[in-house]
């Protein structure tokens, strides 16, 4: 059966600002030290509009931010304030996630991921607030307040996992009152947000201790991931996400949103799965989940922080596969994969949204309005293990000159998509110059002409979409 779509450009739009641009995600402080990495940055700032970034670390002992001899402490922000110039340069600004431990402030040896990050409770809390007065109040002199204004500070990384320390609220309020009154005895105007949970979790109860305590909380951050809570222990990416609903993170979401009250709403972590290899991060799959995530989320927050924008990532181990289901939108060797495709397809879009009718069980469609053209987005997702097929798409435009012309930009397994290039020439570990130049073009978009059938003001058009694949139709204006 057809799935049937129309919309009138006559119709009342909303706004659809561009939220999921405000912050993207990397992995571990140190790689902003390298030259590949800010290569990359810059290029999702560049084409994707990308304007925040986020990462782990920036307090670790490998930044060597705070260290000691014997009882004696040393402050060094030298590396701090050369990741902190590149993206000043480039545009961009920090949303400085406060971790993890220095040893030489901790109160035990628990570390997490290969570089061996200390995630215990400071043993000293007035010198951890030292820490992060000095380390603020160097940023303001160095940069300006009015710069450091626009930035955003949240305390620490997903408190409530054993991971990151030992899962204990008590804790990390008091890690997060000290915190909040460091930065706030800078200036007052800087902002200080968390509970940087993990699966939306605290959030009430961060809220209402911030307000029982008089501590200001200018933001509300949190986690989520469609594997999250579903499934058991030890089941494979597939079988959680099976486990799951089509839209889970639009409903989750929606529930933040309530309980956060007036407060602006940042999701600093999110993406296709949790599974640091995954290989459907590297699939049409990816792109698909993340237009239609994206779309549903609009509206519910101000920041959606997607988890990573590049496969130049540490926590496990530094991959050499090209294409090893990282969480980058970028591969180790800067090549698209579908997921970046599909943040340059949203970045194009306009900013007026307008209604669509129409519903089918695989196929959905929104029409956005831009000051040059307008357009149909169209996603075919199903999650693993749900029925899902090639499905033929029928879309009437009300109140449209009968001349307009439109255009069809693809991600699927036959567009945008190097992988299977990749794998054609035998999976090859190492790639010479030559070949990433040549999968960097395979992974581009190509624009073809879209017949049109136009009478009485409305126009119409049908296409095919392939499973887990994106469309966008663009309409001249």
């Amino acid at each position: 059966m057809t799935a049937m779509f129309s919309s009138d450009l006559s119709g009342r739009t909303t706004d659809f600002p561009h939220f999921w641009e405000h912050t993207v995600g990397s992995g571990h402080a140190t790689l902003a030290l390298r030259a590949d990495w800010q290569a990359q940055l810059k290029q999702a700032h560049d084409e994707l509009g990308m304007r925040h970034v986020r990462f782990h670390g920036i307090l670790s002992d490998d930044m060597g931010t705070l260290v000691s001899e014997g009882d004696t402490f040393f402050y060094s922000f030298f590396n701090t304030d050369q990741i902190f110039d590149f993206l000043l340069s480039i545009g961009m600004k920090p949303f400085v996630e406060l971790s993890f431990m220095p040893s030489a402030l901790s109160s035990g040896d628990q570390t997490v991921f290969h570089y061996r990050a200390n995630v215990g409770r400071p043993r000293d809390y007035a010198q951890w607030a030292v820490l992060i007065r000095k380390l603020v109040r160097h940023w303001v002199d160095r940069y300006g307040l009015g710069e450091v204004r626009q930035w955003f500070f949240e305390v620490w990384n997903e408190p409530n996992l054993t991971a990151f320390g030992n899962g204990q609220q008590s804790d990390y309020f008091e890690l997060y009152r000290y915190t909040v009154e460091a930065i706030k005895g800078v200036d007052a105007m800087l902002k200080v947000g968390g509970p940087a949970t993990a699966a939306n979790a605290w959030i009430d109860d961060f809220l209402a201790f911030c307000k029982a305590n008089d501590l200001p909380a200018d933001f509300v951050s949190t986690h989520h991931y469609p594997t999250d809570a579903f499934g058991k222990p030890g089941d494979d990416t597939e079988a959680q996400l099976a486990a799951s609903t089509r839209s889970i993170l639009r409903e989750q979401a929606r529930d933040v949103r309530k309980n956060a009250g007036d407060l602006p709403v940042y999701y600093t972590e999110w993406c296709t799965s949790s599974n640091p290899r995954d290989p459907m991060h590297d699939d049409p799959y990816a792109a698909a989940f993340i237009v239609k995530t994206i779309l549903e989320a609009s509206g519910l927050v101000q920041g959606y922080s997607y988890w990573t924008f590049s496969d130049i990532f540490e926590e496990n181990y530094f991959p050499s596969i090209p294409f090893h289901g990282g969480f980058g939108l970028l591969n180790i060797h800067g090549i698209a994969k579908p997921a970046y495709r599909a943040f340059q397809l949203l970045h194009e879009l306009g900013t007026q949204m307008m209604p669509v009718k129409g519903s089918h069980a695989t196929v959905d469609a929104w029409f956005v309005r831009g000051d040059q053209r307008s357009t149909l987005v169209l996603t075919n997702f199903a999650l693993p293990r749900h029925p899902i097929e090639t499905e033929q798409v029928s879309f009437e435009l009300k109140s449209a000159k009968p001349e307009s012309m439109a255009s069809i930009q693809r991600i699927d397994l036959e567009h945008a998509n190097a992988k299977p290039h990749w794998e054609q020439r035998g999976k090859p570990e190492y790639l010479n110059a030559a070949t990433i130049e040549e999968l960097k073009h395979l992974s581009q978009f190509q624009s073809e002409p879209v017949p049109v059938n136009g009478d009485s003001g409305k126009l119409n058009i049908k296409v095919s979409m392939p499973p887990q694949s994106v469309a966008a139709i663009h309409f001249s204006n």
